[in-house]
């Protein structure tokens, strides 16, 4: 029996494959492709320990994901050209501690307000518009 949390972050299971696509290891996190596309360009930083807040990282650790965050952003930013870069960090009911870059377009959905974690209508690629946005993020790293 694995000794890991039961956590798609940990586990690194079906139930993440499904959400999301790995793009590449960070210096303390992984970052990934959601798959769910209204917001082109959207990711997730997950800090690949499993904890639930930023208070229980020691403040090196703390610093390098947060590190972690702004240059996956940056990279976001230099491969999408989004308006704006939105940050949430939930975990209310993945208790695993990740954020989520949702870039924003002027006059596109929820510009100027909170994105929908799961909107009704979402927008699913074909994988290889997929394996295209993930090599853009990346080379932009």
């Amino acid at each position: 029996m694995s000794k890991l949390p039961d956590c798609l972050y940990c586990r690194k299971d079906r139930r993440l494959h499904d959400l999301m696509i790995e793009i590449t290891a960070l210096d303390v996190s992984t970052l990934y492709l959601f798959r769910e596309q209204t917001h082109r360009g959207r990711c997730v930083v997950a800090y690949r320990p499993h904890v639930n807040e930023l208070f229980e990282l020691p403040a090196a650790e703390l610093t390098h994901f947060m590190r972690d965050v702004a240059r996956a952003a940056k990279a976001i930013k230099t491969a999408c050209q989004p308006n704006k870069i939105n940050y949430g960090a939930y975990s209310d009911k993945l208790p695993h501690l990740h954020m989520h870059l949702v870039p924003k377009y002027e006059g596109g959905a929820a510009w100027g307000a909170p994105f929908e974690m799961m909107p009704a209508a979402k927008k699913i690629l074909v994988e290889a518009d997929y394996a295209a946005l993930a090599a853009a993020i990346k080379q932009a790293l």
